[in-house]
Formats: C-alpha cells, structure tokens, sequence
C-alpha cells in the first residue's frame, strides 16, 4: 500500500476517535470554556508525548532482557503517565488559562486523548502496512472502547486531585497531585496487566473500565462543586 495513504488511514483511525472523546469531554467545561489554541496546543504535546516516551520505553524493555514482565509493564506505565503530565503542566497547568478546578482535569484528559490518537495511529499502522484491514477495524474498536479510555481516566485522575486541591496551599496541591500521579501509574498497570491475562475475558475488562470512567464522570461533579 502507498505509504501516504497508509499513514492517512491510521492518522483518521487514530485521531478521528481522540477528537469525538474530546468533543464529549469538553462539554464538561461548557460554562467556562478553555481557549481552542490553548486545547489544541495540549492535544498535541500528548502526541509529543508518544514520540518522546518511545526510546524510554524501548530501553525499559531492553534492560529487562527483551521480556515483557510484570515490571516492565508496570516502569512502562510510570514512563507515559509521567511525561503526560510534565508536559501537560508546561503547556496548560501552570499557565494563567488554569484558573478554575475544572480546567486542570480538562488540559490532562486532553493530553491524554493526543496520546492516545498517535498510539492508536501506530497500532493501526502496522496492521494496515500488512493489509490486514479487518483486524485494523476490530483493533481500532477495540482501542476507542479500552485503550483510549484508560489514558483519558488514568489522567483524569491527576486533574481531579489536582482540581480538589486547586484552592489549598502549595503543600497539600503537591501531595494531591503526587497521589493523582500514583493512582493513575497503578491504574494503567492493572489494566495492561488485566489486557495480557484476560484471553477471551477482554469484554469484562473493558467493562471495569466503564466503570472507572464512570467514577470519573462522578468525580468531576464533585470538582465542580469545588470552592474557597
């Protein structure tokens, strides 16, 4: 297949799923909406993301001996949560635009979706350089309903604690925010490490996090609520 059009096909299969997620997310900041650039801007450091935490992760796996073990997976998992986050504070968090408890749990699912529609991307990218469209549809699918939703609860989790503390001191901001950090990094190992024993299980894992999602839904309200 001509490579432009492969990279086109899964830059659509990967993207076009981030931005309905984004879409629907955003409705969550419907009063005081964040700047469209400033979006933008942090849906695409997520992308960055990726391509920064490559060699990071190839290297993990190189130092474990080329073998995917429990702990690989698990420093796999401090490696994305964490760039996530740095890069999403340095262009959204710590800027003037980050003026209310809503708008940190916004910027991290952001990041989180521009991450995941260039790792969807590459997934889709393989199966579609070997012609193998049919398991480009289902694995697709399969990312937009699992993959995608981990990443976006994973991270939300950080802009939660980080909203909750958003009119506390400094301090307790930075212990909230370590607790975010830690939660979502144990959250994305249970869920690589459920995806590599479930088997013909993977429904009920998707299931759990639905579930998750829907503690975030919740939780959002509560950030909302949030005041001096």
């Amino acid at each position: 297949m001509n490579i432009s059009l492969t990279i086109f096909l899964s830059l659509l299969g990967g993207v076009l799923p981030s931005l309905v997620w984004l879409w629907f997310w955003m409705k969550e900041d419907k009063l005081h909406p964040e700047p469209r650039s400033k979006v933008a801007l942090t849906f695409l450091g997520g992308m960055l993301a990726v391509l920064l935490v490559l060699p990071v992760e190839k290297f993990i796996f190189s130092m474990g001996g080329s073998v995917v073990s429990n702990l690989t997976i698990f420093y796999w998992a401090i490696a994305e949560e964490m760039f996530k986050f740095i890069i999403a504070y340095f262009l959204a968090l710590r800027m003037r635009e980050n003026d209310e408890p809503i708008d940190a749990v916004i910027y991290m699912i952001t990041i989180a979706l521009g991450f995941s529609a260039l790792e969807n991307s590459l997934f889709l990218s393989n199966l579609i350089n070997v012609q193998n469209f049919t398991q480009g549809i289902i694995t697709g699918n399969m990312r937009f309903l699992g993959a995608t939703l981990l990443h976006t609860a994973s991270s939300a989790t950080v802009g939660i604690m980080y909203g909750l503390s958003f009119y506390q001191s400094k301090s307790i901001k930075k212990i909230a925010i370590l607790i975010g950090v830690s939660t979502s990094i144990i959250l994305h190992t249970i869920f690589n490490l459920l995806i590599i024993e479930s088997g013909d299980k993977i429904f009920f894992v998707f299931s759990g996090v639905w579930v998750l999602v829907t503690f975030v839904i919740v939780a959002i309200e509560k950030v909302k609520k949030t005041h001096i």
